[in-house]
């Protein structure tokens, strides 16, 4: 081995690689646990969901060892082109795309399909990462923030018309790392009030919240008064802001519950809250076949926490989990793979698996902040995002803190293209942080 090879090896990030092969490992293994049978003639069976995931791992793993001996300029350079063509595919898709459980957002010839959206999540990130760095771009101007947002935005809405609404919100967690790039406070505060907006309009009748929001302006104005009397501009942001408020509430936010999301997921979504599916919301368009299906919108998530609690303190033992085995959590080896986990290793092998993706997170973090090239820091931070998002809201569907969306848990869940795209991101960041001293455009 060359002394440059040798040099180059030391430069990977060995820490970062230990815990994504720790994460896989446990995912191999815990999606194992959950179909083996004692009947099964042999534990190599081709057709069985641990066997294709472990190809799925050789060829992840192969396209990563390529991406190592790239150059890591190739990625910069590419950015946008790779962009585009994970664009022209999601467009392809919802016309050519195959309707697997109620998503139009596969691809594939044969048996072999792969979601683009989930690879379009690498081309974003790559096309944010080289927007926001090159000389040209100043962040702190309207006209480039607006074209960062639309770089997140525009894949999100053609995978909305997917019908894939879980994978799309996935592509809102790149304003986190705008926000790190110079995105002010006002956003945030924006995106907190329209989410407490829509959850108060959810929970509260609308003619109720008319009063609300009237009387909430109408105490702002009287304790504001003296400002307004100087300055009128007050009192005309004050009505705004009201009108802002009543369209969100009153127009907005039932025209998407009517024309926008499908019977199941308004299913979910109050039956998260606790609530019942108005009467407004509660008739099913004829075409909405997976609603149709759903006997109890709930069934996944009390499943779920009945798998998790019965595990207790140390678990029922690997391959003894009584939920797991019967078949009663539905996807159990992909949206609700922690439930495994939970039943069979209890409250310590949670903990763990929780404290292993945390410092997988923080290493990322980590690596992202010792970049001298602002296109590899930002890169970082998009996958930090990324990873936080599947993670934070599929630990909250399986407890039942969020709506059943169908995010899968990162490393974990059972599926090709899931796996090969986190580990595609991962790679590419091990890549250009061994060339962290190297300035990339």
């Amino acid at each position: 081995m060359t002394q440059e090879r040798k040099t180059f090896v030391s430069r990977i990030d060995s820490v970062t690689i230990m815990l994504y092969l720790i994460l896989v490992f446990i995912g191999l293994v815990t999606v194992f646990s959950v179909e083996y049978r004692s009947t099964d003639p042999s534990i190599f069976m081709m057709s069985k969901s641990h066997m294709k995931q472990f190809t799925w791992l050789c060829v992840s793993l192969f396209v990563g060892l390529i991406i190592l001996f790239t150059e890591s300029k190739f990625f910069s350079s590419f950015a946008f082109l790779f962009y585009t063509i994970g664009i022209i595919l999601l467009v392809v898709t919802i016309f050519a795309g195959k309707n697997v459980k109620g998503s139009h957002s596969w691809l594939g010839v044969g048996s072999f399909a792969f979601q683009p959206g989930e690879v379009c999540k690498i081309f974003t990130a790559l096309a944010l990462s080289k927007f926001l760095s090159i000389p040209e771009t100043n962040f702190k101007t309207l006209k480039d923030r607006l074209i960062g947002a639309s770089l997140a935005l525009v894949p999100c809405f053609i995978i909305i018309m997917q019908s894939e609404t879980g994978l799309a919100l996935v592509y809102l967690s790149f304003f986190l790392v705008m926000y790190r790039e110079g995105l002010p406070n006002i956003v945030l505060i924006i995106g907190f009030s329209v989410v407490v907006l829509t959850l108060a309009t959810l929970l509260v009748d609308r003619i109720i919240m008319f009063y609300i929001l009237t009387g909430v302006a109408v105490l702002v104005a009287v304790l504001m008064r003296k400002t307004i009397k100087r300055n009128i501009v007050v009192l005309f942001m004050i009505v705004g802001v009201w009108g802002i408020g009543m369209a969100f509430s009153q127009v907005l936010v039932p025209f998407t519950f009517k024309n926008v999301l499908r019977g199941y997921q308004i299913d979910r979504i109050y039956s998260m809250l606790g609530q019942e599916v108005p009467e407004e919301y509660s008739e099913i368009r004829e075409d909405d076949a997976p609603a149709k299906k759903v006997n109890a919108s709930d069934y996944n998530v009390i499943q779920s926490k009945i798998a998790i609690g019965s595990g207790g303190l140390l678990g029922k033992g690997f391959l003894n989990g009584t939920s797991t085995k019967n078949d009663f959590v539905p996807e159990q080896n992909t949206d609700f793979i922690f439930c495994a986990i939970g039943e069979q290793f209890g409250f310590v092998g949670s903990a763990i698996l929780i404290l292993l993706y945390l410092s997988l997170m923080l290493r990322i973090l980590f690596l992202a902040e010792r970049q001298r090239s602002a296109f590899s820091r930002i890169y970082g931070y998009c996958v930090a995002s990324i990873l936080f998002f599947h993670f934070a809201v599929n630990l909250s569907m399986t407890i039942g803190l969020a709506p059943v969306i169908g995010i899968t848990l990162p490393f974990l869940s059972y599926g090709g293209s899931s796996l090969l795209s986190f580990s595609i991101l991962i790679f590419i960041l091990i890549r250009l942080d061994a060339d962290r001293q190297v300035m990339i455009r």
